[in-house]
């Protein structure tokens, strides 16, 4: 059986914030894979379900980011689940937008609900690391994640969802490579056509010069010409 926890803050006024891109994907997972409804448990919200032929279970603390590690603790303990078999779905600084890699232990690298993690259950679990890019400042990265996203954010974030959602049957499998390359292959953007270059215009052919004086012709034919009607009414 497998845990599956996505992070973020509880309330509607957090939903699309930058930070809380763990509870998106937390849903996705439970929308695509028809889990059963979201019960409260474990200081948190809970939803079960079958992936890939196995047992997983969706969990979103709902004591906001700092806290996390009690929720997270508290299931996997009561459940007899293996900091291993933990998968956790979180925001990460220092990946692009729409970047997505997938981490077993390591450091919490700044981040608080990680850190929460690491205290209350140690740092073996897996962590999938949605990009969501760096303000460019440190002073500026606390209204950064607690920012919504751009709206032009929302096609990028839906794809993604989209590709985690449908892929994850591999990393219950532990095909963490396959399951990093497949949705780096579905969030590729696609190549912009080669526009066929416009036909040349169609020159007219000038027109023949006319003889006429009237278009620009001989002078002397037309004094010629005077002259003769001249002649002829003498």
């Amino acid at each position: 059986m497998l845990l599956v926890v996505g992070l973020g803050n509880p309330g509607l006024e957090y939903a699309r914030n930058r930070h809380n891109i763990g509870f998106m994907a937390a849903d996705a997972l439970v929308r695509r894979h028809s889990f059963g409804p979201w019960k409260a448990k474990f200081q948190g919200e809970i939803a079960d379900g079958t992936i890939g032929g196995e047992k997983v279970l969706v969990l979103k603390p709902q004591t906001y980011m700092n806290l996390s590690g009690q929720s997270v603790a508290a299931a996997a303990r009561f459940l007899k689940i293996a900091v291993d078999d933990v998968v956790v779905l979180h925001d990460e600084l220092d990946l692009a937008p729409g970047r997505l890699k997938v981490k077993r232990a390591g450091g919490a690298g700044g981040h608080n609900g990680l850190k929460s993690i690491d205290a209350h259950l140690g740092q073996t679990y897996r962590r999938v690391r949605f990009g969501i890019g760096h303000p460019g400042d440190r002073d500026r990265v606390a209204g950064y994640v607690l920012h919504d996203f751009a709206k032009a954010d929302e096609v990028w974030i839906s794809g993604l969802l989209d590709a985690v959602a449908d892929t994850f049957p591999m990393m219950v499998a532990g095909d963490d490579a396959g399951f990093m390359n497949r949705v780096a292959h579905l969030t590729v953007p696609p190549k912009p056509k080669k526009e066929k270059p416009a036909p040349a215009p169609v020159v007219a052919p000038a027109p023949e010069p006319s003889n006429s004086p009237s278009s620009g012709g001989s002078l002397a034919e037309a004094l010629k010409a005077a002259m003769t009607r001249i002649i002829r009414k003498d």
